[in-house]
């Protein structure tokens, strides 16, 4: 989906959020959009390891029977 929009679309939208956001707010935005980003993948990562050992964790029950 991003690689259509290309360098001038995002150019684009960087315009358009400066003029409706403004210069001093846009770094705020930024970094909360990085910090929800970024807790998003801690959880999809916590989440995928905890499921990972929820299945090594029956295979093993299940070859011990």
């Amino acid at each position: 989906m991003l690689s259509s929009i290309g360098i001038p679309g995002l150019i684009l939208i960087l315009i358009i959020a400066l003029i409706i956001f403004g210069p001093k707010k846009l770094p705020e935005i930024g970094k909360a959009a990085g910090d929800t980003l970024r807790e998003f993948k801690n959880s999809t990562n916590t989440l995928t390891a905890e499921t990972a050992a929820e299945e090594v964790k029956e295979t093993t029950h299940n070859s011990k029977k």
